[in-house]
């Protein structure tokens, strides 16, 4: 699936990244919790998440990932954004919460990849 595939799925505005949107993803994880992106996520390139901060991107960064998505209509700074550009991180914002995202993208044929175990 492409980014701008799940963008429009999404219903997503784009806040950084559009020459990422022809770039291809094949799962995805959504979560709160860094500490457990960074414990149990492998080979994911789409964060789902409502955490507002830098540690979010930084998080991604670490992961490899090439995109995150901010749920419930969340807005990030410039300072959140800044710090993507300078990792190549696409943004985007969606109004959806965060269970409802996941479910669409996985309905829509993107998955989670590998379990926790």
């Amino acid at each position: 699936m492409l980014i701008k595939e799940i963008q429009k799925i999404l219903d997503a505005q784009l806040l950084v990244g559009e020459s990422l949107l022809d770039t291809e993803v094949h799962t995805a994880c959504g979560s709160d919790m860094m500490s457990d992106v960074l414990a149990f996520v492998k080979d994911q390139a789409v964060l789902i998440t409502g955490l507002l901060n830098q540690q979010a991107i930084r998080t991604a960064a670490m992961m490899d990932m090439v995109c995150v998505i901010f749920v419930r209509g969340k807005q990030p700074s410039e300072e959140i954004l800044e710090v993507a550009k300078e990792n190549g991180i696409a943004v985007m914002t969606t109004s959806y919460r965060m269970f409802t995202a996941c479910g669409m993208l996985y309905e829509a044929g993107l998955n989670g990849g590998l379990s926790t175990k």
